[in-house]
């Protein structure tokens, strides 16, 4: 039974500043890391980052992460001075360090980041930190829907900063997040291109249903999510035709389903954009399934995991 006070809302009350990460070569407890005033990855969001998560505290699809990270990596011209091996096993002793948290945590999220350091030519700044995925953050959304508002904020263009490289430079997103919440103080953003087509939000991508067809945006102006093409992979398996193509605010406006994806929370079930509902139901019956076919690839009930790790259920 949900809990009574789930529309309020709810911040994470999980600390992890002891957790251990690794950074430059030892490993430290999260709250050692400091970042020098003068590195360019604070100067002048001169890095890219990826974020991974575990599920049964086992990392998933971690090369698909590791690989983006290291297509970001060379576009930018970043040496992390490790290999993507070095790389994932960095990873997964980060997880071995953290695994008597479990059970505290329910899994964690994997978040590496790398920047160019205090010089052009480096030598790079290095982090990968383990954190508790934050459950209490998304878990009510499947059963309230998210709210989604369009912002006045673009998404950045390929010719300005290349929105397939996971980087720092996300002032435009902090700018949209504002703008949703002055509409709405717990909606997500949603972003638009240069030509009025609905891009992403500001961690996530967006799906649409209608007339059984999921549709989601081309990769032009858009972070090539690994969350996005694993949804995608489950509506196949599951004989959901699947579009690439254009999408415009009517679109979302006259769905009959609408959900974003992420990487911790996977599917999140979009309840209305810009004061519009969406559906007769949260989630959809077709969100639905693609939850049950997911859960069924990771060995883990999506939805009663978060309900239960936020308390939102007795």
């Amino acid at each position: 039974k949900a809990n009574s006070k789930m529309s309020n809302k709810i911040v994470s009350s999980v600390a992890y500043g002891d957790y251990d990460a690794y950074f430059n070569g030892a490993w430290i407890h999260y709250d050692e890391i400091k970042i020098a005033p003068d590195d360019r990855g604070f100067e002048l969001s001169d890095g890219v980052f990826d974020i991974a998560r575990t599920f049964n505290g086992v990392p998933f699809v971690l090369e698909r992460h590791i690989d983006r990270l290291y297509r970001s990596l060379k576009f930018l011209r970043i040496d992390a001075e490790l290999t993507p091996e070095e790389m994932t096993v960095i990873c997964n002793e980060g997880i071995l360090r953290n695994e008597h948290r479990k059970s505290e945590a329910g899994d964690f999220t994997i978040h590496p980041f790398v920047t160019r350091g205090r010089y052009l030519d480096g030598p790079p700044t290095v982090c990968v930190s383990i954190k508790p995925v934050d459950f209490p953050s998304f878990a009510k959304f499947y059963v309230e829907g998210a709210h989604g508002v369009i912002t006045r904020t673009r998404s950045y263009t390929s010719d300005t900063v290349e929105p397939k490289v996971k980087h720092h430079s996300r002032l435009n997103m902090v700018l949209a997040t504002l703008e949703a919440h002055d509409v709405d103080p717990e909606a997500l953003p949603i972003l638009l291109d240069q030509n009025g087509n609905v891009t992403e939000g500001t961690g996530n991508n967006v799906f649409l249903m209608k007339d059984g067809i999921l549709k989601t945006p081309d990769d032009k102006h858009i972070l090539q999510g690994v969350s996005r093409d694993v949804v995608m992979e489950v509506a196949n398996k599951l004989g959901i035709p699947v579009s690439v193509e254009d999408i415009q605010p009517y679109d979302l406006y006259t769905a009959d389903e609408v959900f974003f994806t992420r990487t911790s929370p996977r599917i999140v079930p979009v309840s209305r954009v810009d004061g519009r509902h969406i559906g007769n139901q949260i989630p959809g019956p077709i969100t639905q399934q693609l939850i049950a076919g997911h859960s069924e690839m990771v060995g883990i009930d999506l939805v009663g995991q978060a309900l239960h790790k936020a308390g939102l259920t007795t």
